[in-house]
C-alpha cells in the first residue's frame, strides 16, 4: 500500500487571535541570557480578572504564558544550537527553549510570592518589563513533574561554562 504522506496543507489551520490578560512589571528592560531565577516581577492583570485569581494564592508555583513581544523576528529558523552554543548539537527549535519560535509564546514556571487584588508577585519569570501575559495556570505536580523524565545527553551541558576558546553569539 502506497499511502500519501500527511501534509498540513490537507487540513485547515485556523488563524488564532489572543488577547493579553495583563502585563509584566519588573526591572528587566533588555534580554538577558542567565539569572532569571532571582528576578522578582509583578504580573498586573486587567481588573476584570481579579475574581478569576481567587484561590491562586493556595499554590506555591504557577505556569505563566506570555507573548515574547520584543525579540526581533528573524527569518524562521528550524534548527539552532541550544543557547547559541556551537559546542552543543544543532537541533530543531522545538527541541529547545529558544525564544525564536513560529509563535513567540513563552512559558515560565514561577514561584508565587503573593497576591494583592489583581496583582501577582512572582519570582523567576523570564520576561521583560511590559511583556503581555496571555494565561496563568497553577502547577499540577502530578502532571508537570513526571518521575520518568528523559532529556537528551547534551541537556546537562547547558549549565556548564563552555571553554573560553569557544565564542558564540547572543541570540
Amino acid at each position: 500500500m502506497n499511502q500519501k504522506p500527511f501534509e498540513i496543507k490537507d487540513v485547515f489551520l485556523p488563524k488564532i487571535t489572543l488577547k493579553a490578560i495583563g502585563r509584566v512589571r519588573n526591572s528587566i528592560r533588555w534580554i538577558k541570557r542567565e539569572g532569571w531565577e532571582s528576578v522578582i516581577s509583578e504580573i498586573i492583570l486587567e481588573p476584570k480578572f481579579e475574581e478569576a485569581l481567587e484561590g491562586v494564592e493556595d499554590y506555591s508555583h504557577l505556569l505563566i504564558l506570555f507573548w515574547i513581544s520584543r525579540v526581533p523576528r528573524k527569518k524562521m529558523m528550524k534548527k539552532i544550537h541550544p543557547k547559541s552554543r556551537p559546542d552543543l548539537p544543532l537541533v530543531g527549535i522545538f527541541a529547545t527553549r529558544t525564544q525564536y519560535r513560529p509563535n513567540p509564546i513563552g512559558l515560565s514556571l514561577v514561584k508565587l510570592l503573593g497576591r494583592k487584588k489583581n496583582i501577582l508577585r512572582v519570582q523567576g519569570l523570564d520576561a521583560l518589563d511590559g511583556t503581555p501575559v496571555i494565561d496563568i495556570k497553577p502547577i499540577s505536580p502530578q502532571h508537570e513533574f513526571p518521575k520518568d523524565t528523559k532529556v537528551p545527553s547534551w541537556y546537562h551541558q547547558l549549565w556548564k561554562v563552555p571553554k573560553k576558546s569557544q565564542k558564540y553569539d547572543v541570540h
